[in-house]
């Protein structure tokens, strides 16, 4: 029997896909191919008549399988891109997004001495800060001990795991920071139900939903020892100089009003490619 064409192989996963309602359905055919074959998207681009041998095959159908499950790619795949690193992933962690890059750009632009990642998942954040900004000090946290597996998987393979601490948790007493950054749970209660499958069925829910109006997270955080003083102003602080966080679209005035409250006196705005204000910056 005559093995498949790659161009064939294609197009019979592209309309499988398009048929279960897949967006970018070429693209993520190309990228599952090329990567049962061993190669990479231009080199299949260049060659697309080559024919895909059976172990390839089967390896490429049993990955458009898991796809129409509406298993992320990057899950399939086991890793993502995020700046200039490649990062293992997995369930226990949510995948990095293009626009989470701003906060990593907000510390390029600051140069803090010391950063504290709050929620780093993969070790996305964290770890980009210290490849790009090896003079600053970085630690990260998280509430999950499994994302932490992963995060500290990352450090190592990476050759990072000297440049990023890891601990359980938010903000670490007795330390200060000369900034903070974090991409928290955003997702309101009412918007679940819209969402991508993708998302809902296959990334971990703690680290995407946030209570009614998807702020209860950063509302915590804002309370946390260190970011929010009394009152009175007399309570003992390690309060940082700055705080960054990733908000979700139509939340930046919200977030920025919370942060004036918490004694951050100046705030702005960041958009993202799509020109949503996907970040807040809050100064003291």
């Amino acid at each position: 029997m005559a093995q498949a064409s790659a161009r064939e192989a294609l197009g019979a996963a592209t309309d499988a896909l398009v048929a279960a309602g897949i967006e970018d359905a070429r693209l993520d055919a190309e990228v599952l191919l090329a990567e049962a074959m061993g190669m990479d998207r231009a080199t299949l681009a260049s060659d697309i008549g080559v024919e895909v041998h059976p172990a390839a095959a089967r390896l490429f159908g049993e990955m458009v399988r898991r796809r129409l499950r509406r298993e992320p790619v990057a899950y399939i795949l086991g890793r993502k891109g995020f700046r200039r690193l490649e990062l293992a992933v997995d369930r226990r962690v949510l995948i990095p997004r293009p626009e989470t890059e701003l906060l990593v750009e907000v510390a390029l632009e600051r140069r803090p001495r010391t950063l504290l990642d709050v929620g780093t998942g993969s070790g996305a954040i964290a770890l980009a800060v210290a490849d790009e900004l090896p003079e600053c000090d970085v630690m990260a946290t998280d509430t999950s001990a499994a994302a932490l597996e992963v995060a500290r998987a990352n450090a190592e393979g990476l050759g990072l795991a000297d440049r990023v601490r890891f601990m359980e948790g938010t903000v670490p007493e007795a330390n200060a920071f000369d900034l903070i950054v974090a991409n928290l749970p955003y997702v309101a209660e009412r918007d679940w139900a819209s969402l991508q499958p993708e998302v809902t069925q296959w990334e971990p829910r703690e680290a995407l939903l946030a209570g009614p109006d998807g702020l209860d997270a950063i509302r915590r955080l804002l309370r946390e020892r260190g970011c929010l003083l009394s009152p009175t102003g007399l309570q003992k602080t390690m309060a940082p100089a700055a705080l960054a966080l990733e908000v979700g679209e139509g939340q930046a005035d919200a977030v920025a009003e919370l942060m004036r409250e918490a004694r951050f006196g100046r705030t702005e705005a960041r958009r993202d490619l799509a020109g949503i204000e996907r970040v807040v910056v809050g100064e003291r």
